[in-house]
Order: structure tokens, then sequence, then C-alpha cells
């Protein structure tokens, strides 16, 4: 149990003092093994040995070529079309551009796979048509942040890949598993948007006409289709989840460069620069956590772990609530892919002997944890929007956590009712 003590204490107290992640993580398996050897019986390839084993893997290759597919995805008009479809459908709805911010968020995340990417790619357009038509500040940063949540649960999701790999779980059955939780957070979103349309002015746009808004659908269609085929391919059995990522690069070069054509060989080096930068970084902590996580299985950590919580006697519900304010800690001061490769080796083995379902603590983990990039102090969310709009910090973050509310009811519903989590990888997965 000391070991476990120095795993989470001096980690802990890495990141505080500013320590990169992957080096703080780093750090501190070299004190463990310190304390545990000496540094002298520490093997020099140790480290080297582990990343290695931990980057050697088929379903990792999934990652870069999603980075790759949403980077291609934001270069152009597609976040536009997208806009201008979800408007022509919910814009005349009371609520008005509420609903078509979290709508196109649903659309625009089978796209973006990342939250921050969402931001990135819809914000500007989203808080700009707001702004235009005299939506209250405080209300559209808050509605264009909370709705990027929406990203990590709808295929493709970096999140679920790393999760699905470091545990084990099949990555078909993740990607499937989060449509629903998904679209109940747009849905919960749109419900706040309507109640509170009766304390601001939210003003409509016209409802278009059937051939208009069949063009609108048209223009949108190409983009649109990029997550029924990931999905629908892996479903079908097809392609692998790996393999749906290398497709979605390719329909995202044919859309660019042929049908829009709006990709030039500029704007490809630039999406290409940018892929191996984020890559490198995911890729890096990666191979740090898997060394991680092979210490903690060495010094039988988890099963320690394992005994000591199933020694509670808490059921599984209660286990899941407090999982749940955990993870929404552990989301305010690290990023869901770091926070997911830290912490699934040690939860692992506690689920499983109390007979939790890997698919449905993993979409509770993505979830919940995803809820780290709207709160401070170190959402990404956060200060993608203060770029943005160039608010301050606080008045950003002010706005937009009390669209947590929603979120959170949701995940007391998947909570207390885990089939809606695991109905549909049971029935078609």
């Amino acid at each position: 149990m000391e070991y476990l003590i120095i795993f989470f204490g001096l980690m802990v107290f890495l990141f505080a003092i500013g320590v990169p992640i992957a080096v703080g993580i780093g750090l501190t398996c070299l004190a463990v093994l310190v304390i545990r050897d000496g540094i002298t019986a520490i093997p020099a390839e140790l480290f080297a040995i582990q990343m290695l084993r931990g980057l050697n893997n088929f379903p990792i290759l999934a990652i870069p070529f999603f980075i790759f597919a949403a980077a291609l995805m934001n270069v152009g008009t597609v976040a536009g079309r997208i806009f201008n479809f979800a408007n022509g459908l919910v814009g005349s709805i009371r609520g008005g551009l509420g609903h078509v911010n979290v709508l196109a968020s649903m659309m625009f995340s089978g796209m973006s796979s990342t939250a921050v990417a969402d931001v990135a790619g819809l914000g500007q357009l989203e808080l700009k048509a707001m702004k235009e038509r005299g939506y209250p500040g405080a209300f559209s940063v808050g509605i264009t942040g909370a709705s990027s949540i929406i990203s990590p649960m709808i295929p493709p999701s970096i999140a679920l890949v790393v999760y699905g790999w470091q545990s084990n779980t099949s990555i078909a059955k993740m990607f499937i598993a989060g449509l629903l939780p998904g679209v109940m957070i747009g849905l919960a979103f749109m419900v706040m948007c309507f109640a509170l349309s009766y304390r601001y002015d939210m003003p409509t746009t016209p409802r278009p006409k059937l051939p208009e808004l069949v063009q609108l659908f048209g223009r949108a269609l190409p983009p649109l289709l990029t997550p029924l085929i990931i999905v629908g391919g892996i479903w079908s059995g097809i392609f692998t989840p790996t393999e749906a990522g290398a497709i979605a690069c390719l329909y995202a070069l044919f859309l660019g460069a042929v049908v829009y054509r709006e990709l030039t060989w500029a704007g490809l080096m630039d999406v290409l620069a940018s892929t191996v930068r984020f890559s490198a970084i995911i890729l890096f902590i990666i191979g740090i956590a898997t060394f991680y996580g092979w210490l903690l299985v060495r010094l039988r950590l988890p099963q320690e772990l394992a005994m000591l919580m199933t020694g509670l006697d808490l059921n599984p519900t209660m286990l899941m609530l407090a999982m749940v304010v955990f993870f929404l800690l552990v989301g305010c001061f690290m990023s869901v892919v770091e926070a997911i490769l830290i912490f699934t080796p040690i939860f692992m083995l506690t689920i499983q002997s109390l007979g939790i379902d890997p698919v449905y603590f993993g979409v509770i983990m993505v979830l919940t944890l995803s809820c780290g990039v709207i709160t401070p102090p170190f959402g990404n969310v956060l200060f993608v929007l203060v770029e943005i709009t160039g608010m301050p910090f606080e008045r950003v973050a002010m706005a937009v956590l009390p669209f947590l509310i929603p979120v959170l009811v949701v995940v007391l519903l998947l909570v207390f009712f885990p089939g809606l989590v695991t109905f549909l990888p049971e029935r078609f997965g």
C-alpha cells in the first residue's frame, strides 16, 4: 500500500508544481523503482522496452488516422455547411441558435473526434452567428463550450479508442456504446436551451421551404457521411476501427481535394504538420503510461486496490457514483486521454471483480472526465473560447459551468440505468 501512496502522492505533487504530465509519470515510475530496488538495479533499457511495447499496437494506429481526418475536415467550408443545415432543421424552434449550436456539434463530432477540435472548428462560426442575431453573450459562450462535450462520445472518439486499447475492450463496442449517451447529452442541452428561451431573448430563424432544406442537406451530406461510413463499416464488420481511421482519412482527402477543391498543397502540409505534432504528444504520453501500467501490475497495486474496494461492501451502483465524483475531480486537472491511461489499469480489476461491464464503465469514465474540458483550472475548451471571444477566463468559465447540469443529469441516468449504455453493443456489437 505504501507504493500506492507514492504512485499517487508523488505524481500529484509533480503535476501541482507544473511538471509536464508525461515527465511527471515517468519520474514517479523511476522513484518507485529506486525505492524498491535501488538505482543500480534498474536496467537502463527498461523504460524504452516498455514504451515500445505500448506503442507497437495495431489499435493505437487509429489515433493519428482520426487526428488527420479531423484536421482535414476543419479545412474549408465543412463547418459552415453543417451549421447551415442544422440551422435549417431546428433554427425555427423556440431557443433558435441554441438548438442549432447543439445539433451542429452532434453532427460535427462525427468528424472532429475531440472537444477542442469541435470548438475550434465550429466555435467561431456559431458565436458570430449568435452575436449578429442578438443572443446574450454568456448564453452563446456557455452553450458553445458545453456542447463540445458531445464529441468524445460519438465516434470516431480518440478517448474511446485509448480506453478500448488500455482495457483490452472492443473498440467497436465502445464506439457503438457511446452513440446513445452522446445523443442524450445533446437532447438534454436542447431542453435547457428551450427552458432558457423563456428568460432570454433568443430570436428564431424562419423555417426554410422544403426545396431549400433539401439543398442545405445536399451541401452538408458529403461530410455527414463520414461517421456513417466509420460506424457502418465497423458495425457490419467490413473493416476494423483502425482501418476505419484510414478510410476516414482517404474520404476527407477526397472531399477536400476533389469534391470541394478547398485543400491546397500548402494547406495539406499544415494539416500534416499539426497531425504529427498532436499525434507525437499523445503517443509519447501513451508510451510513458504503458510503463506506468506495467509497473502497477508488477507491484500488484490494482489487486490491492480491488481488495480494498470490495472490502468496503459497496454495491456496483454506489461504486459507480463514487467513481463519477472521482473522475469529475480528476478531469479538472488532467486531460481525458492522460487520465484514461493512468486510471484504467488501476480500476479495471476492481470493476471486473464486482461484475461491472467494462464497456459501461468506459463510457461513464470518458463522459465524466470530458466534463473537465469545460471546468477550471485547466479546461482546454475554456482557453480556446478565451482566444476566440477575447473575454476574461473567469467570465468564460462562469458562462459555461451552468451547462454542466444537464450533463450530470445524463450521467446519473446512465449510472442508475446501465442498459442505456449496454443495449446497443449487446444487440449489435
